[in-house]
C-alpha cells in the first residue's frame, strides 16, 4: 500500500511509504524539513540501529604493534569516544566488538576464539593490519596464523602495517554503516535475532603438526589445491 500527499508549502510528499508488514520509508528531504521544525520522523528499525551503532563497546586487548595505533585512536587527538566506543571493556561479556590488533600466533589463536565465544551478541570483529588479515610479513612463519578469518567471522578488514588511527576510525565508521543497514527481520538481520546463526565456534587446539581443526568450516573452507 502506498500513500502520497503533497505539502502546500514544501511541494514535497508528506508521506511516501511502502508497507510490506514491517517497514515504512519516509522521504529524506521531508525528514530534513520536519527536523528544522523540531519534528523527527523515524522507524523502530532506524531507532533501534541508531542505538546499537552508537554504543559499540570494544574489548580491551592487543596482540602486537597494531595495538599501539589502536590505543592512539582512543586518545584525545582522535578520540574514538566521539563515535560511541566510550569505554574499552576488560571483560568479553561486556563487549561486542573485537579488534584484532596485531599478529595472531597459533599459540594465541585458541584464546582469541575463546574470547570471541564469550562476547555479547550481536558481536563484530575488525581485523586490524596485515598480520591479522593474512599473517603479514610473518606469513611464512610456522607459528603465525595466516588470517584470523579462518576461525571467526570478520566484518571489516584494515590493510596496513601498521594502519594509522585514521584507518581504524574509518573501519569503525564502516562498521557503524553496516549496523545501520541491518534489518530487524529477514536475511541480513543481526545475529542475536537469527535463531539459525552459529553461536559458538570450535576452539582450535594444538595438534601434532598444526592447529586442529585447521579452520572453522562455517567461516573459512580450506581451498582444494590441485597439483
Amino acid at each position: 500500500m502506498g500513500v502520497g500527499q503533497r505539502h502546500p508549502d514544501l511541494g514535497l510528499k508528506t508521506l511516501e511509504s511502502e508497507w510490506n508488514g514491517a517497514t515504512m520509508a519516509v522521504e529524506e528531504k521531508l525528514k530534513i524539513e520536519l527536523g528544522k521544525q523540531g519534528v523527527f520522523v523515524t522507524t523502530i528499525e532506524e531507532l533501534y540501529n541508531w542505538g546499537r551503532r552508537n554504543s559499540v563497546w570494544p574489548m580491551q586487548f592487543g596482540l602486537a604493534c597494531c595495538a599501539i595505533e589502536m590505543i592512539a585512536t582512543t586518545m584525545a587527538r582522535y578520540d574514538l569516544a566521539r563515535f560511541g566506543a566510550e569505554v574499552f571493556r576488560p571483560s568479553p561479556r561486556q563487549a561486542d566488538l573485537m579488534i584484532i590488533s596485531g599478529t595472531v600466533t597459533k599459540k594465541m589463536a585458541p584464546q582469541v576464539v575463546r574470547l570471541y565465544n564469550q562476547m555479547a551478541e550481536p558481536r563484530y570483529v575488525i581485523a586490524m593490519g596485515a598480520c591479522a588479515i593474512s599473517g603479514g610479513p610473518f606469513k611464512q612463519g610456522y607459528n603465525v596464523l595466516k588470517g584470523i578469518d579462518r576461525y571467526i567471522p570478520v566484518d571489516v578488514h584494515i590493510p596496513g602495517c601498521p594502519p594509522r588511527p585514521e584507518a581504524l576510525l574509518q573501519a569503525f565508521i564502516t562498521l557503524q554503516e553496516k549496523i545501520d543497514e541491518q534489518p530487524l527481520t529477514g536475511e541480513g538481520r543481526p545475529r542475536h535475532l537469527d535463531a539459525s546463526a552459529q553461536g559458538e565456534f570450535p576452539v582450535p587446539e594444538p595438534g601434532e603438526h598444526d592447529l586442529e581443526p585447521t579452520s572453522n568450516k562455517g567461516v573459512w573452507p580450506v581451498p582444494v589445491v590441485i597439483r
